[in-house]
C-alpha cells in the first residue's frame, strides 16, 4: 500500500533518506508528526497442492487469459504460516490438508511480497471458491513453471520429485 498522507494527522509525507545497517533506504515520512512508511513486503502464503499423486492449478477469476497457477493468500494477523496456508487452502478449494513441508521463501519484487511456499498433500472433492473460475489437476510431467515467485518454488519442488521443469511465460 502507498501513501501520500500521515494516517495520523493527514499532512503530505515527504521521501527522507535514513542511514541503516544496510546503507542508505528512502521512506515516506511525515514533516510534522514522523510517521515512517516503512513499505515491508506483505507475507503470502503458496500451495503446491498434490491431490491423488497430481498438482492443483487454478485460474484466478481476475485474470485475462489461460494461465493456472498455484492458491495463494495473505497471511492473516495471529495465524501461522502453516495454518494460514491450511485455510487458504480450504476456503479456496474445500480440500482437508493432510500433510505440509515447506518448500521454501521467494521474493516477489515487483508486487513487494515474500512468498511462503508449501506442498500440501490434500484429500476430498475440489470445489472452488468464488476467487477462482476453474481448476486442472496435472500429472508432475505435465505441469509447466514460470520464472517468478510461485514458479520457482513449483520448479524447486518439481526437481525434488525427480521432474526437471519446464519453464513458460507467467501472463495474466
Amino acid at each position: 500500500m502507498s501513501f501520500i498522507y500521515c494516517p495520523q494527522c493527514a499532512t503530505e509525507l515527504m521521501a527522507v533518506t535514513d542511514m541503516e545497517d544496510g546503507g542508505p533506504k528512502e521512506r515516506m515520512r511525515c514533516p510534522v508528526c514522523n510517521w515512517t512508511h516503512w513499505n515491508n513486503p506483505t507475507p503470502v502464503l503458496a500451495a503446491i497442492i498434490e491431490k491423488d499423486g497430481q498438482v492443483l492449478l487454478a485460474k484466478n477469476a481476475m485474470w485475462k487469459g489461460d494461465m493456472y497457477a498455484l492458491i495463494t493468500g495473505f497471511m492473516e494477523a495471529g495465524e501461522s504460516p502453516e495454518d494460514g496456508v491450511r485455510r487458504e487452502i480450504e476456503e479456496e478449494t474445500a480440500l482437508q490438508t493432510e500433510s505440509l513441508e515447506l518448500i521454501g521463501v521467494y521474493e516477489f519484487l515487483r508486487m513487494n511480497q515474500v512468498i511462503i511456499a508449501y506442498h500440501a498433500v490434500c484429500t476430498g472433492e475440489v470445489k472452488l471458491s468464488p476467487e477462482l473460475v476453474d481448476y486442472k489437476l496435472l500429472d508432475l510431467k505435465d505441469v509447466k513453471c514460470w520464472s517468478a515467485g510461485t514458479g520457482q518454488a513449483l520448479a524447486k519442488w518439481l526437481r525434488s520429485r525427480g521432474h526437471e521443469p519446464e519453464f513458460m511465460e507467467f501472463r495474466r
